[in-house]
This record gives structure tokens, C-alpha cells and sequence, in this order.
């Protein structure tokens, strides 16, 4: 697991939505499900976001391409 990994887990000691929300999101079903579960109890909350957590990793490299321009191929700088 990535350190970010780690401090999400901590903080989800204390608070369990904000791990939830921070990897999937506020309008994901995970983040809702988080919250129905705490309001059932507190251990509930706290595995569900560190099975989230666990399933969804940081990832240390960026999918990031570049800015492509509709219609043009983020390979072919030359043409249009």
C-alpha cells in the first residue's frame, strides 16, 4: 500500500466516510452505502472503507496524455 494508502486508514479510524468519499467520490454508492453503514455502527463503516481503500489503490503514475484537440490524434502533431 502507497503512504497515502496508509494515512486514508487512520483517518478512517476516526472518521469512515471521508476515506470512502476521497476515493470514490460524494455521488458514488460506495460513499452511500459508507454512511447507511455507520449509521448501523461504527465497525461496519470502518471495514467497508478499508476494503475500499484496499481495492482501490493509489496509483503512482498518471494516466495523463496531454491535451488532445478534437479531431486530432494526440500522436500525429503534424496533421490535422
Amino acid at each position: 500500500m502507497h503512504a497515502r494508502d496508509w494515512l486514508l486508514a487512520f483517518i478512517g479510524i476516526f472518521l469512515p466516510p471521508v476515506p470512502v468519499f476521497i476515493k470514490r467520490g460524494f455521488f458514488s454508492a460506495d460513499f452511500w452505502i459508507n454512511i447507511a453503514l455507520l449509521f448501523l455502527g461504527f465497525l461496519p463503516a470502518l471495514v467497508h472503507a478499508w476494503y475500499i481503500i484496499s481495492v482501490y489503490p493509489h496509483e503512482s503514475r498518471s494516466s495523463y496524455t496531454g491535451v488532445t484537440l478534437p479531431g486530432r490524434d494526440s500522436n500525429n502533431y503534424g496533421s490535422i
